[in-house]
């Protein structure tokens, strides 16, 4: 299911991606692969403007941009100039299982240790020591676990519409309606039948689900398009939806070690500059996940965006782009 390329072939760190660019796209995004965690991440890099830093542009302040399902580093594209014009070295992977990234084999693969190291090693592979990490979906969660889990990793954390991994487990068997939400979650659990029904009619429940989750407009033809050859791309559809069923195992053993004789539901704490940007309106993460939040975030700044769907940096770029450059800055 993946179409080799020139680029793919290991000669060294940060080399092109031949052929990964797209003639719609602006020249300066950059297509690169580095090998990291033992497997293969392609990403969209771009220097920041000169102009807008007072020292060298290779010590500019590095910002990883982390996708979620169904998406791949494109999700990004109204954030990619902005940020290098305000002075950011921007990074936008495409997550291990998606795109031009390799798929490693096995559920295991993408259990969340797994995915903190490799943004570890893809921040390390930028010559950094740590980053801004903004993520969305899968890649919020991600983001809440390498402040968690190597807080050094991150000097400041930016979660688009993404719940706190400990807020969402605690409130997951205690809210009906956010149960009822994650049935997908459920779904994929089945063997092979996901992948089976993701691939039906050209990837026709792809685009069903990012049309059906954002408001009227907000996804293209072609951009639904540019997302159906992306995920053909993938090296294998077991990929993506790997990522629900390593959570799903991973929460599962939490729930059950927390009814052992002195075991509990621990709720881990953020300590690092956090903004949250939640879009009100969205059908699949319920408002009930930001209460308490500010108890497990130390340097809490929220920001609730009505009229806004599961995707804010897509409905709403211009104004995320202003929150976010706000806190950074």
């Amino acid at each position: 299911m993946r179409d080799t390329e020139p680029g793919d072939s290991r000669q060294g760190f940060g080399e092109p991606s031949d052929r990964a660019g797209h003639p719609d796209d602006p020249s300066e995004w950059r297509h690169e692969t580095a090998y990291v965690n033992d497997v293969k991440l392609h990403y969209v890099t771009l220097d920041p403007n000169p102009a807008a830093v007072d020292h060298p542009t290779g010590a500019a302040p590095l910002v990883v941009l982390l996708h979620g399902f169904p998406e791949y580093w494109y999700t990004w594209r109204h954030l990619l100039s902005p940020l290098a014009d305000a002075g950011y070295r921007v990074v936008a992977p495409d997550l291990r299982g998606y795109n031009r990234s390799s798929a490693p084999a096995g559920v295991d693969s993408y259990r969340m240790g797994e995915l903190v190291a490799d943004v570890r090693g893809l921040i390390g592979h930028r010559g950094a020591p740590a980053a801004t990490i903004v993520g969305h979906d899968w890649g919020g969660l991600i983001g809440w676990e390498c402040a968690l889990r190597e807080p050094d990793l991150v000097s400041q954390l930016v979660v688009i519409n993404a719940p706190h991994p400990d807020v969402y487990r605690h409130r997951l068997f205690r809210s009906p309606a956010q149960l009822c939400r994650s049935w997908y979650v459920f779904a994929v659990q089945l063997p092979w039948v996901p992948e089976r029904l993701l691939a039906v009619d050209g990837y026709r429940l792809l685009g069903d689900s990012l049309s059906q989750t954002a408001g009227s407009g907000v996804f293209t033809e072609a951009d639904i398009e540019r997302y159906r050859a992306a995920m053909r791309r993938s090296e294998s559809l077991s990929g993506p939806l790997n990522y629900y069923r390593a959570i799903a195992r991973e929460t599962v053993a939490t729930q059950l070690r927390s009814f052992l004789p002195g075991e509990m539901l621990t709720r881990r704490t953020v300590e690092r500059p956090t903004l949250v940007l939640w879009g009100e309106r969205d059908p699949v993460l319920g408002l009930e996940l930001l209460d308490g939040l500010d108890e497990v975030v130390t340097e809490l700044r929220l920001r609730r965006l009505p009229d806004t769907g599961h995707w804010p940096h897509l409905e709403r770029p211009n104004r995320v782009v202003e929150k976010m450059l706000a806190f950074l800055q």
